[in-house]
């Protein structure tokens, strides 16, 4: 079976073949270009569909997309205006009357987890993911399942309050973790405490022990583990699951969260937990997001 997986990110639209054993080939990516609109990104969507269908003939679409998804529906529940008009926009609906192809849909995070528990190297079928990004994002998974919530929005992890009446968040309210604890705050955290500093360059002197990055990364850090001990706390995970583009850091951010955190939870959470990275990259998406789609298919 050739499925035709598709990434929708805010930055990027990612997309490759891909058959029922994880293999994935023909991978690219289209410029999301979000500010124009759900319609204009649609509009790429299909660009590619039609480009794959009269080349590859595919056999079905799986889709990982940016948003709070309704999964069964395939629709977005909510999205931030960084897509503007996405919000209730019917993927799953409107690529399956246009291609009479079976389409399944699922949230970026929770694709990104399902890709772990599918092709990943983390022995772990029940873990929480959190995926570090420009914003903070979160997947509950338990028994190789997504944990959805009421209305398939749970793991809204960036907002989770961690400052009273701190920085304004793009959710509208103060003080929302992603604000302290996304690369994105890193990054001003960098530049506020030693002015312009490329991120690869700031890592690579904090793993060389500069004790003025160190102080950096260290707040940073501290931050980071902060929210994760509520997260800890309320969930008693076995694993915390790290993504996002940081994850490349592995083990130097895995020793570091993990020294941090250890602090701030009672022992009892700390017997069984460990703290990894992601291991499948810019691949997780668009894994999980097959096997979703196969899961879905074979019911």
């Amino acid at each position: 079976m050739t499925i035709l997986a598709i990434d929708i990110g805010g930055t990027n639209i990612k997309y490759a073949l891909c058959d029922s054993d994880g293999n994935l080939r023909n991978k690219g990516s289209k410029p999301t270009e979000a500010c124009k609109g759900a319609h204009f990104m649609m509009g790429k969507v299909e660009e590619i569909i039609n480009e794959h269908c009269l080349q590859y003939g595919i056999e079905g679409i799986a889709i990982s997309s940016a948003g709070q998804i309704d999964a069964d529906l395939g629709r977005v529940v909510f999205a931030t205006d960084a897509i503007p008009l996405y919000t209730g926009f019917e993927i799953k609906k409107h690529l399956e009357q246009k291609y009479l192809l079976p389409v399944t849909v699922e949230n970026d995070v929770n694709c990104a987890a399902l890709g772990e528990v599918w092709k990943g190297n983390i022995n772990s079928n029940s873990f929480i993911a959190i995926t570090i990004g420009t914003g903070i994002g979160g997947a509950i998974v338990e028994n190789g399942c997504i944990y959805y919530g009421s209305g398939y929005s749970a793991g809204e992890f960036g907002h989770i309050p961690l400052i009273y009446n701190g920085l304004h968040c793009d959710c509208g309210h103060k003080g929302c973790y992603e604000k302290y604890a996304s690369t994105k705050a890193l990054e001003l955290q960098i530049e506020d405490g030693l002015g312009f500093v490329e991120t690869i360059e700031f890592f690579q002197e904090c793993k060389q022990g500069n004790k003025e990055y160190l102080w950096v990364f260290n707040q940073w850090i501290d931050y980071l583990s902060e929210g994760l001990r509520g997260i800890v706390h309320i969930l008693n995970p076995s694993l915390i699951l790290i993504g996002g583009g940081i994850s490349k850091q592995g083990e130097f951010l895995e020793k570091a969260v993990e020294k941090s955190l250890w602090q701030k939870i009672m022992p009892s959470y700390r017997k069984k937990l460990a703290v990894r990275t992601m291991t499948l990259g810019n691949d997780a998406n668009l894994l999980g997001a097959v096997y979703y789609h196969l899961k879905q298919r074979s019911k």
